[in-house]
């Protein structure tokens, strides 16, 4: 019988959440996602102390925030080593200090596939990450439009999944693990997969895609378990750490197809501007909370990498 991550392949587009090398040659994902928490730990890898040479050296000879730009640099030269070993897509994340300002994301976003179109890799194989905030939305409106596909992260809610569907979002990350974790404090219990809060909520998410044609991709991301995993087998596609796969692939039994496109509940459609997402995620304790802190999370990492980098400047 096959593992239950090769059956989980059958059905899935599985993506590996990491910046390991060694763990994307050994569990061979299609796709790959990066954000300064995983940037910050590759770069402690011997694999990467050249490219932290070579972006000092170029960064001593700018101009501006040379800080910021070195760890572009960075995060651009570890999606481009990931990029080598995957098939499919590498999602780079807009610094998360950014997450409210749509003007400098844009340029940011841009700068980034300049970037990697240096190096001899298109855009179709970049992934723009932006943080799913009002502005981060509005951001990825105007880079879907430009032909940069985004990634749209920390999605905690329906009424985030909405506007990055209704501003062309290619991809939204739901974060499972994460809204789980808020319920358990909240309620002080534990959830079985099948009413976990974190997968209701991306089955929610997935349901009401299928159920209005919506072509943006739903990535389920952050687990605390193979049984959250297994819960949403089906779903376009998951993100999913080394160790995490490497149980998956070391495991027998059947996993059971939770999510299919073919398979949908009517739903109303709902309109979301500007007023009605602010609102919607206002009365959302969960969703504002874990948004503000994913937010704050990403940039204290990078605020560590712009440290490493200030100290190689001297």
């Amino acid at each position: 019988m096959p593992s239950k991550l090769d059956q989980l392949r059958s059905m899935t587009t599985v993506v590996a959440d990491t910046g390991d090398i060694e763990a994307v040659r050994r569990l061979k994902p299609v796709d790959c996602t990066t954000n300064p928490s995983i940037v910050l730990k590759a770069l402690e890898s011997p694999d990467f102390a050249e490219a932290m040479t070579e972006a000092v050296s170029w960064g001593a000879k700018q101009s501006g925030d040379r800080e910021a730009q070195i760890a572009d640099r960075l995060a651009v030269s570890v999606g481009a080593t990931l990029v080598g070993l995957v098939p499919g897509r590498v999602s780079t994340e807009v610094d998360a200090d950014l997450s409210f300002d749509t003007k400098a994301s844009i340029a940011r976003a841009t700068a980034m596939i300049a970037q990697y179109a240096e190096r001899g890799i298109g855009r179709e194989r970049i992934l723009v990450k932006l943080a799913a905030t009002w502005e981060g939305i509005r951001a990825a409106e105007v880079l879907q439009k430009a032909g940069i596909d985004c990634n749209l992260t920390l999605v905690f809610s329906r009424a985030q999944a909405i506007a990055c569907a209704d501003a062309g979002v290619f991809l939204i990350s739901p974060f499972v693990g994460r809204i789980t974790d808020w319920y358990s404090k909240s309620l002080n219990r534990t959830f079985t997969p099948e009413e976990d809060p974190g997968v209701q909520s991306v089955r929610d998410i997935y349901n009401y895609y299928k159920a209005h044609g919506i072509k943006t991709v739903v990535m389920g991301a952050s687990f605390r378990s193979t049984g959250q995993i297994e819960a949403l087998a089906g779903c376009d596609r998951l993100t999913i750490s080394p160790a995490l796969l490497q149980q998956l692939g070391d495991s027998d039994g059947t996993i059971a197809r939770a999510l299919s496109p073919d398979s949908f509940a009517a739903v109303e459609k709902i309109d979301m501007d500007e007023r009605a997402f602010r609102w919607a995620l206002n009365e959302d304790a969960m969703a504002t909370e874990m948004l503000a802190s994913g937010i704050r999370g990403f940039a204290k990492d990078l605020v560590k990498l712009r440290e490493i980098v200030r100290q190689k400047l001297g």
